[in-house]
């Protein structure tokens, strides 16, 4: 663990260069705490819950760590979630053992048939992040998927209004 979620610094100032790396494991219940202690962090960075740049990276979260449960597991594997702050970007890594799993550079062309009660998570990545991507795992076998989050006016207002 090299960051842990501590009492709230609500003076900070928000988007300053921040860092919160964790371990989690491998399960449903890793990746849903992992989701809530990022919440936690962008409010103390000063990004306040129910703000439209913290709901939207906490969904991002919640389904980069989902994928990273479902698709990247390895048995006895942790995975790993990194998460920067630096001016106007919010920045989540998610970094799984599995590296011959990747997921696909555009989702849009791998949709789900309507039906299907799964599929969908990326093309909400998509969606939402001002850009994202998969890089290999430097030092060791695994992949990083990651997401960045322009949170300037600009790009916040081009949000569709229920994400805003």
């Amino acid at each position: 663990m090299t960051s842990s979620p501590t009492a709230s610094h609500k003076s900070t100032p928000p988007h300053t260069g921040h860092a919160f790396v964790m371990r989690f494991t491998s399960t449903p219940r890793g990746a849903r705490l992992a989701r809530l202690l990022v919440g936690e962090r962008l409010d103390a960075w000063g990004i306040p819950y129910r703000s439209p740049a913290h709901d939207t990276l906490s969904l991002i979260t919640g389904e980069l760590c989902a994928n990273a449960v479902q698709h990247g597991h390895v048995p006895g594997r942790d995975f790993r979630v990194r998460l920067t702050v630096t001016a106007d970007v919010l920045r989540i890594e998610v970094t799984d053992t599995r590296t011959e799993r990747r997921p696909a550079g555009t989702p849009r062309s791998a949709t789900p048939p309507p039906d299907s009660e799964t599929g969908r998570g990326l093309l909400l990545v998509e969606h939402l992040a001002t850009r994202w991507g998969v890089t290999p795992r430097t030092g060791a076998p695994g992949k990083t998927v990651w997401a960045e989050l322009c949170v300037s006016s600009e790009s916040t207002a081009s949000r569709p209004a229920a994400f805003r």
